[in-house]
């Protein structure tokens, strides 16, 4: 990857928490200087102490600083930035950002405001993805009714699930196994959606049971050069939020997954996408077919496992690709191999139905060893604001083996102590212990279906 003078000398971090840590180190590594735009609640975190200077957005709830576009902007513009991350989470994936960066001549570490518009609806990235010929299941265009749900959910056949356009991370997000279901849930759905979105459109597919999901880390130029970094199996999820991660997916034939890459990476390359997006998809393991489901323009929280299992850091490829510094590498380069698993950390209470847990860590000891990462932005004396998502840190091993990696998760759950606050890490206990886990006989049901209920019965 050749690299030139930067054109960024100071880079703005519209972000927190460890993904804000993990882009200060990577910018200081290239020489480029940091400013955390960081909330009220977050100006004394491990972010802003490392960088270079801080600036509060506004008060502790994310609409006044964290989804605050303008002040953002105003942040950077304010301390002589030329370029802005937004990590992952809050404005990432809207393209407020990237418009606004672009009418003030900053560099957007991210896709452009047009490509965000084609992917980040998803009834959109469905015609995108039908044009260039990815499978999908059986779906429909929004659907403004529960009378026209029920007329196409009769031609699709049940079960069906809905899906909210504007949006991810589970909100309005049903499964239908009858008419019944979808009369009692839809109105539900589109509320859900509004609420969350501030657009309650929905639309109908297909819904596949027992299937895994899979997907593709991509970067593009911009110019219609697109690669990829292997994929990644997320099927261990509750209530469509991921917990455990891995690469690459072990279930995959050679074959399958020959053409998933190339699905993902022609998708990504047929709008001229620059930066990091993750094309997501629907995997059968009955019937050896995928589905695609939609598109992520932006990092992943998971892109870690990509890192350890290709030896590059996606962070850093990121600034470089922004800023002029590198350009791709060719797809030759790139040789995943081994695998890694993540496990993400989070500050609530599974016996308590998931229960978030603000507080202040009183003890915070995280593992080490060979193969053993630890992506945090927490020590001794943290405080976790009530404002925000419930992760805290993430855990990633890496082995020569599937079973390697999942030994090393295993050693390092047990040697994680964190003190002050309850934590999930007796749940992932339960899963790496789960005969079901090392087999690998998983799906996107299998936590809710299989797990919890063992769980809740220790």
């Amino acid at each position: 990857m050749s690299e030139s003078k930067s054109s960024c000398a100071r880079l703005l971090i519209a972000n927190r928490g460890e993904i804000a840590v993990r882009i200060v180190r990577a910018a200081h590594s290239l020489g480029i200087e940091t400013v955390l735009a960081a909330s009220a609640a977050d100006c004394g975190s491990l972010a802003a102490q490392e960088s270079d200077r801080t600036v509060v957005l506004g008060a502790a709830p994310a609409r006044e600083s964290y989804l605050n576009a303008p002040r953002i902007m105003h942040a950077a513009l304010s301390t002589g930035c030329s370029a802005l991350h937004p990590g992952y989470g809050f404005l990432s994936e809207r393209p407020e950002l990237p418009t606004l960066c672009a009418e003030h001549g900053i560099t957007f570490v991210g896709p452009t405001a047009a490509a965000m518009r084609q992917v980040g609806d998803k009834l959109s990235a469905r015609a995108l993805a039908r044009r260039a010929g990815v499978a999908m299941t059986n779906g429909t265009e929004s659907v403004g009714s529960v009378d026209a749900a029920l007329a196409h959910a009769a031609e699709i056949g049940y079960p069906v699930i809905t899906k909210a356009s504007a949006g991810g991370g589970g909100r309005g997000m049903v499964i239908a196994r009858s008419s019944a279901d979808l009369i009692e849930s839809f109105e539900k759905a589109s509320l859900a959606a509004r609420q969350a979105f501030g657009d309650g459109t929905l639309y109908l597919e297909r819904f596949v049971d027992r299937a895994r999901h899979v997907e593709v880390q991509v970067m593009g130029d911009g110019a219609g050069g697109a690669v990829h970094f292997g994929e990644r199996d997320c099927s261990i999820q509750r209530r469509y939020q991921k917990m455990i991660e891995e690469a690459p997916a072990a279930v995959l034939p050679q074959a399958v997954r020959t053409q998933l890459h190339r699905a993902a990476v022609d998708l990504l390359a047929s709008i001229g996408y620059r930066n990091a997006g993750t094309v997501e998809f629907l995997y059968d393991e009955e019937s050896g077919k995928f589905y695609f489901m939609e598109v992520n323009a932006r990092l992943q929280v998971e892109h870690p496992v990509s890192e350890m299992t290709t030896g590059i850091d996606l962070v850093r490829l990121q600034l470089l690709l922004a800023t002029g510094r590198g350009q791709l590498p060719a797809q030759e380069q790139i040789h995943p191999n081994g695998h890694a698993i993540e496990a993400r950390i989070l500050a609530e209470d599974p016996a308590r139905d998931f229960m978030p847990c603000p507080g202040r860590i009183t003890r915070w000891r995280s593992p080490v060893g060979e193969g053993v990462r630890v992506d945090s932005a927490v020590t001794d004396g943290t405080l976790i604001p009530p404002n925000y998502d419930s992760m805290i840190a993430k855990l990633i091993v890496y082995g020569r083996t599937r079973d390697e990696a999942i030994d090393r998760l295993a050693h390092a759950i047990a040697r994680f102590g964190v003190e002050g606050i309850p934590t999930n890490l007796p749940l992932l206990k339960c899963i790496v212990e789960h005969p079901d886990f090392r087999d690998n006989r998983l799906d996107t049901r299998w936590m809710e279906r299989v797990l919890l209920p063992a769980f809740r019965a220790k």
